[in-house]
Parts: C-alpha cells; sequence; structure tokens
C-alpha cells in the first residue's frame, strides 16, 4: 500500500485576499524597517568588505575570550574581535576562536612582525593555541567589492524584470520586482539586527534567493496566466485566489524540502557557511510569503488583459478564399 506525504489538503479553498490590506501593510512595514535598520545599525561587514585580517585559532584546552583579549590589549592593534565558535561537529579537545583586527594601514593587513606578536601574546594565556588560518583584504579592494557586489544585485533584478515582461506582462514584471526588493531588503535587515557577518557568500546566497523566488513567483504567474485564459469574465480576485490555492501544495512542499536541506547544512555544515545557509533559509520563507502575499497583490491592483487566449483554427480557415476551400 502506497504512501503519500501531503503537507497541504487537495482542494484548498483559502481566501488569501481576506487581509490583503493587512499582510501587504505588514510587509511594506517589514521593508522599511529593515532599511532603518540597514541605515541606523550598519551591516557587520566580514573581512571581504571592510577590509583587515581574520586570524582562526585553534586549540586542545578551553579558553576564554576575556583572557585572549586582555592578552592583546597591550599591542595596540586596530578594532579587534574575538568570538568563541561552537559548532556540534567539534569535539571536546576543539576549540576555535576568530579573531578579526580591523584594517591597519593601505594594505589592510597585520604584519608578519604583528602577527608573530599575537601568536605569542595568545601562547602566554593558552600554550595550545594554533593559528589555522590567517586572511587578509585591504580597503580598497574591500570597496570595489562592495560596488560589485551591488551591480551584481541590480543586474540579477534588471535581468529578471526584462524576462518577465516579455513572458508575461509588464504588471508581472512590476510585481516580480517588488516581490524581489522585499525579499532582499528584509534579509539584509535581519542580517543587520541580528548583527550577522554580512560577506561575499551572503552575496551569493541573496543571488540564490533571488532565483529561488522568481522561480516559484513564475510558476504562479504561468498558471494564472493559464486561469485567465480559461475565465475570461470570473473577477480577477477570484481567478487569483483558486490559482493560489492550485499552486499552495507545490509551493510549500518545494519551501519546506529545501529547508529541510538547509537545516541539516545550519547544525552539520560548520561556522564556515553558517552564513550563507542562514541567508537562504530566511529567504526560502520571505521568498514564499512574497510570492503569495506580495507578487500577486501588485498585479491585482494593477489589473491584466485576457486576451492571451490562441485563435480559433475554425478562425482561420474562414480567412482562407472560398476557391481553394472547395476544392477541385
Amino acid at each position: 500500500m502506497a504512501f503519500r506525504l501531503k503537507l497541504v489538503p487537495d482542494n484548498t479553498q483559502f481566501n488569501f485576499f481576506r487581509y490583503q490590506w493587512l499582510t501587504f501593510g505588514i510587509s511594506a512595514a517589514a521593508m522599511v524597517l529593515s532599511l532603518v535598520a540597514v541605515l541606523v545599525m550598519g551591516l557587520n561587514f566580514g573581512i571581504d568588505f571592510k577590509g583587515g585580517t581574520t586570524i582562526r585559532t585553534e586549540s586542545t584546552t578551553d579558553f576564554q575570550v576575556g583572557d585572549y583579549r586582555q592578552a592583546l590589549d597591550d599591542l595596540g592593534l586596530a578594532d579587534v574581535s574575538i568570538t568563541e565558535v561552537f559548532d556540534p561537529s567539534f569535539g571536546t579537545d576543539k576549540h576555535v576562536a576568530m579573531i578579526r583586527i580591523g584594517t591597519q594601514d593601505e594594505t589592510g593587513s597585520v604584519t608578519p612582525e604583528e602577527l608573530n606578536g599575537i601568536e605569542a601574546a595568545l601562547k602566554v594565556v593558552d600554550p595550545q593555541v594554533a593559528f589555522t588560518a590567517v586572511e587578509s583584504v585591504g580597503p580598497k579592494v574591500s570597496g570595489e567589492l562592495i560596488m560589485t557586489a551591488v551591480y551584481a544585485v541590480g543586474a540579477a533584478t534588471i535581468a529578471i524584470m526584462f524576462y518577465i515582461w516579455l513572458r508575461f506582462e509588464w504588471q508581472f514584471a512590476l510585481g516580480a520586482v517588488v516581490s524581489i526588493a522585499h525579499d532582499v531588503l528584509l534579509t539584509i535587515g535581519i542580517f543587520a539586527v541580528l548583527q550577522l557577518k554580512f560577506d561575499l557568500s551572503t552575496i551569493a546566497a541573496l543571488l540564490t534567493t533571488l532565483g529561488y523566488s522568481v522561480n516559484d513567483t513564475v510558476v504562479v504567474f504561468d498558471r494564472l496566466r493559464e486561469n485567465l485564459i480559461k475565465s475570461k469574465t470570473e473577477p480577477l480576485i477570484d481567478v487569483m485566489n483558486r490559482t493560489v490555492n492550485e499552486t499552495l501544495s507545490r509551493t510549500v512542499m518545494t519551501a519546506v524540502t529545501t529547508a529541510l536541506a538547509l537545516g541539516a547544512m545550519m547544525i552539520f555544515g560548520g561556522d564556515v557557511i553558517r552564513g550563507f545557509v542562514f541567508a537562504m533559509l530566511w529567504g526560502v520563507f520571505v521568498g514564499a510569503y512574497s510570492t503569495v502575499y506580495v507578487a500577486k497583490n501588485i498585479v491585482l491592483w494593477l489589473g491584466v488583459k485576457r486576451d492571451w487566449s490562441k485563435p480559433d483554427p475554425k478562425d482561420k480557415i474562414d480567412e482562407i478564399p472560398a476557391a481553394f476551400r472547395e476544392g477541385p
């Protein structure tokens, strides 16, 4: 006997427009608050965007972050940040810390002498400490990376809008762009509020989230176009409600299965990819929400045409001259 898992019942009749002003208002408020959070709190730029040196240390003995910080206080280093890294995959004999040192000069990195001094100072409080990775990025390079990241997100958004405009109509393209802006702003906003590290891997997660969200949106738009062709007199709001209900199972199943994979990566993937996975996991749920409650609302308010239907072949026969239709 076959067993089928159903997260959404068949033939659902949810009214997704019942509280359309409330849901869209929440989205608009969240976008504004995210923008305010970025402007007021700022982003915790990683080494890629801010410049400086990041040192990853490992030790077989437990340590106190305060002891590490006190050991480095007398070295005259700028913008020192020390965090202990926790990961379920670490054993009891593996203790990891990330030491971030802000830009020292135009090179953006500490000198070999300063690096040796840092290691010597830490060995005083923890003789078992070892440097497993040292990364440095200059401020000029990091500034170029920020602009490149902005261009990448902007170019992806414009390309997506142009594609949807060609495939559907400009109303659909505008709805998709607003949905994309919603997803990007909320993702950046949560990084600002939680002060999570924002680096190139986060940009990669943003671009991946855009593709995921647009794919989900296009599926709904495609079904909507089919239903509009079949129902030329039914109110637009009813057609759109029926469309979302028909694609709801696919939307929920895709989001849940993707979240399961990302959840496993979040738990067992380690601290190196945790920021990337968190951005994608957040983007999956935000993207599913924007597909249902943002993109289609824009299309509803702008209205769409219903003359996509293909001409009837019988109409083409009437255009053929009678002499040819009658045959010899």
